[in-house]
């Protein structure tokens, strides 16, 4: 459990402690954006692999059994998990990208929430961390839990340092929490915009992983009894 924490800490470090932060900044000064990126990628795979490997030789103690409604329910949370997914890969109009759309302001899933990615992440971590209930699961999955929460506002700092001008506006009109702008009254849903591919892709890869689910990683998503 030792090596599983210290594994926790390393990954939680590596995307919280330098990504998105002067930490990083400073680095990319002295390394170039390239040698940065690469070197990121490369402590990234190690770290995760590191915390892989740590999880499947923890000793873990149950803390609670989730009960098939539960196990239901967790399951149906993952569909937003997917969708939000999807559409940070498809159609997603800045990705956190360049000024000139920041200056637009956001579109399309953006108006959801201005970090579908990291919000599908954080979906994912909690839904997993209490489907299982053990000490090496909470472990586990609260560090990615933890890197996506703590990396959302990381990420808007940085981009505030990058685009002073453009992204204050940008960030009134979004939110960080799903839907949260649009129930707020500071922007609005336009399907149109996030279109039919990216939420029926994520829907058939929910789909396609719940039925598969038992076979790839030998636990089923739901107990139906």
């Amino acid at each position: 459990m030792i090596l599983l924490i210290l594994a926790a800490l390393l990954w939680v470090f590596v995307h919280v402690g330098v990504s998105g932060t002067a930490l990083r900044d400073a680095a990319v000064a002295r390394l170039g954006e390239r040698v940065f990126a690469l070197a990121f990628s490369v402590g990234s795979v190690m770290a995760i692999g590191l915390l892989v490997v740590a999880w499947q030789g923890a000793a873990t103690t149950p803390l609670w059994f989730a009960p098939a409604w539960l196990r239901l329910v967790l399951a149906v949370l993952m569909l937003p998990a997917f969708v939000l997914f999807a559409c940070s890969l498809i159609g997603n109009p800045t990705a956190m990208g360049g000024a000139g759309l920041i200056a637009q302001g956001p579109r399309g899933i953006q108006r959801v929430t201005r970090h579908p990615m990291l919000s599908a992440f954080a979906i994912w971590a909690a839904v997993h961390a209490l489907g299982n209930g053990d000490t090496a699961a909470l472990v586990f999955f609260g560090a990615f839990l933890v890197t996506a929460v703590a990396g959302m506002p990381s990420i808007d700092a940085k981009m505030a340092r990058r685009h002073p001008d453009t992204w204050p506006g940008f960030a009134a009109a979004s939110s960080i929490i799903p839907f949260g702008a649009i129930l707020a009254g500071r922007n609005r849903l336009v399907a149109r915009e996030i279109g039919w591919v990216a939420p029926l892709a994520g829907l058939l890869a929910w789909a396609a992983l719940l039925h598969a689910h038992r076979h790839i990683f030998g636990v089923p998503a739901l107990i139906l009894r």
